[in-house]
């Protein structure tokens, strides 16, 4: 396979550290290895047994870079990605900046990796919500046509970032030492507690969270028609966001026939015994990049209607994998440099 030239921007940041973890992993052909920061620029970061430096990002930073993976938010990929495409690099930008953009192609790989050729110097990976719900729903999608998604996501600190894990740890323990509890991450404690607020609200009481599962949904399904109401809740989890999904369909998918639909899709694993007591959890499906869907079952209040429950690592396959395997769709495709 052809060696890349690569950059991570916000190489330190959760996602970012969980991006170099995973370009090991999964051996991804890397030639030369470029990591850029602002505020942690000189930091050094060590990545297949060699010590980088994070350098400070500029205009001058994606020279002949071919991949730049951006980890940073949506203001400074703004600012930047188009820059790195200028400089000739492909953009595979993990913030919110480009998703809705109708020229930028939104890719979940085990669902619409056609739409990668597609692009214009800028790939988005969408929300974490997004990716695990679809992950699982895809399938049911392509036999039935899902034509309504209720949802409701207990979705771990994880998502806010490295600084929102760290005081999930930090109120466990002061809690445990009998200390008062610092709130600097969320509006209200964390921990023991759950937030049904993630994102700003919108004049209908939706957050924004909230309707990217409707507006991302729609263009990655291709399904412009697709109704869907959904509820965020942030929860005392440190990884793996979870989701209780009801779908109403064109086609009647009964249990049996999802369990079979799942067993054999790409990135998902069913575990759905309630007699065992087995079904997904967030600390099972922690530091691995397969969606777990479980508790499938009729929906009992409405005609070809399915209820089912999923779980996902948010940093893994619900931000960093997906990155870098929209990166290995690229670099499939990727011509040769004159």
């Amino acid at each position: 396979m052809k060696k890349v030239n690569l950059c991570l921007l916000g190489a330190s940041g959760a996602v970012g550290k969980e991006m170099l973890k995973i370009l090991e992993e999964r051996d991804f052909p890397i030639n030369e290895l470029k990591l850029l920061g602002n505020k942690d620029a000189g930091k050094k970061v060590k990545f297949r047994n060699k010590e980088y430096t994070i350098e400070k990002a500029d205009k001058k930073s994606f020279k002949n870079m071919d991949i730049t993976l951006v980890a940073v938010g949506s203001d400074i990929s703004k600012k930047l990605s188009p820059i790195a495409v200028k400089s000739g690099s492909v953009v595979i930008d993990n913030s919110s900046a480009f998703r809705m953009d109708k020229k930028v192609p939104l890719v979940v790989p085990e669902v619409n990796p056609e739409d990668v050729k597609k692009h214009k110097g800028i790939i988005a990976n969408p929300n974490c919500t997004t990716i695990i719900a679809l992950v699982a729903l895809a399938p049911l999608h392509k036999y039935g046509k899902i034509k309504r998604i209720i949802a409701s996501t207990y979705q771990a600190v994880s998502g806010a970032g490295k600084e929102a894990m760290e005081e999930l740890e930090q109120q466990a323990r002061d809690w445990a030492e009998g200390k008062k509890f610092e709130i600097n991450a969320f509006k209200y404690q964390i921990c023991f507690n759950l937030i049904p607020q993630i994102d700003s609200f919108d004049k209908n009481g939706y957050t924004k969270e909230e309707l990217k599962m409707l507006n991302e949904g729609r263009k990655i399904l291709h399904s412009p028609n697709l109704k869907v109401n959904c509820t965020c809740v942030r929860v005392p989890v440190f990884r793996s966001h979870s989701e209780s999904i009801t779908i109403e369909t064109a086609k009647k998918i009964t249990p049996k026939k999802a369990r079979e639909l799942l067993a054999k899709a790409k990135g998902v694993k069913v575990v759905d015994n309630p007699a065992k007591f087995q079904y997904p959890m967030p600390l099972d499906t922690t530091n691995q990049d397969l969606v777990f869907v479980g508790r499938i079952r009729e929906d009992i209040s409405a005609k070809n209607s399915l209820t089912l429950w999923c779980a996902g690592d948010q940093l893994r396959k619900g931000a960093a994998t997906n990155a870098i395997q929209i990166a290995e769709l690229v670099l499939e495709n990727l011509k040769d440099k004159k």
